[in-house]
């Protein structure tokens, strides 16, 4: 049976389940209508493929599923132990669950294959219970430095555990988020545990952030706007070059200690 037929099946199992739970008791149903609502993500289409579609439509995958193809440490040559691919996912082990190479060979990944200026990236992601990552996109490679000392990053938090949540202005390290910048709104991630998708859109300079199908946040780089929100966050004490970010640089995804999972992360030039 392929994956998007099962899928049906367990949603047509979920269903039956919340009719009778209906009849019991509402926490019954309440229960299952969540489990319905996680299943209706993998029914949406195929996971780690592109359909026929998005073939057509110059789209390409960053991860099959199944391999680490194409992804490596950042500022390493090799793959870090901390993460591993899993259950068609990319996983980022916490720091209690890596095992003993994990633990020191661990930090962000990178996809090296390429530099991208004008894009459509999307992925799906999910963290455990109290979880911080990130999403970062026009960073550059350089030697001593952290990725986040020249890439932007889309945060990626349980708002409801950690925190991060309750920091920075507005709610600007919330997930969703240009991450101590501007602040997802409306705030939709779903709980720990669950799946969301996020789109970040980069076109000549023009940044869109849309989380589980929703517009989050827009903004432009290199503006005396930009220029004025930088100048007001923590960045640049990191970098005082900061606020000029690269017109192309690398997509990478965090590893702050906690358990996060990747999967169908595709993008497209534009």
């Amino acid at each position: 049976m392929i994956k998007s037929e099962a899928c049906v099946v367990i949603l047509i199992i979920l269903v039956t389940s919340c009719r009778i739970g209906n009849k019991k008791n509402g926490a019954d149903s309440q229960t299952v209508r969540k489990q319905i609502e996680n299943v209706q993500c993998c029914v949406k289409g195929p996971v780690n493929q592109l359909t026929d579609a998005e073939k057509a439509q110059d789209w390409k995958l960053l991860f099959d599923g199944t391999t680490s193809t194409g992804w490596r440490g950042y500022n390493k040559k090799n793959f870090p132990a901390a993460w591993i691919v899993e259950d068609g996912t990319l996983r980022c082990q916490s720091e209690i669950s890596r095992g003993e190479a994990g633990k020191s060979d661990g930090g962000d990944i990178i996809y090296s294959g390429q530099l991208f200026s004008n894009f459509d990236l999307r992925l799906e992601w999910k963290v455990a219970s109290g979880g911080n990552s990130g999403i970062f996109y026009l960073g550059k490679e350089v030697a001593d430095w952290p990725l986040y000392k020249s890439a932007l990053e889309m945060q990626i938090l349980d708002n409801e555990r950690n925190p991060d949540s309750f920091r920075g202005n507005n709610g600007n390290r919330k997930a969703g988020s240009l991450y101590d910048l501007i602040p997802a709104n409306p705030q939709n991630a779903r709980p720990a545990g669950e799946w969301n998708s996020i789109e970040i859109v980069c076109d000549q300079g023009k940044i869109v952030h849309r989380q589980n199908g929703v517009l989050v946040l827009q903004y432009e780089l290199w503006t005396p706007e930009w220029k004025t929100l930088v100048s007001k966050s923590k960045f640049p004490e990191l970098n005082p070059d900061w606020e000029n970010i690269a017109k192309e640089g690398l997509i990478g995804l965090q590893d702050h200690g906690s358990d996060v999972w990747f999967r169908n992360i595709k993008v497209r030039a534009l």
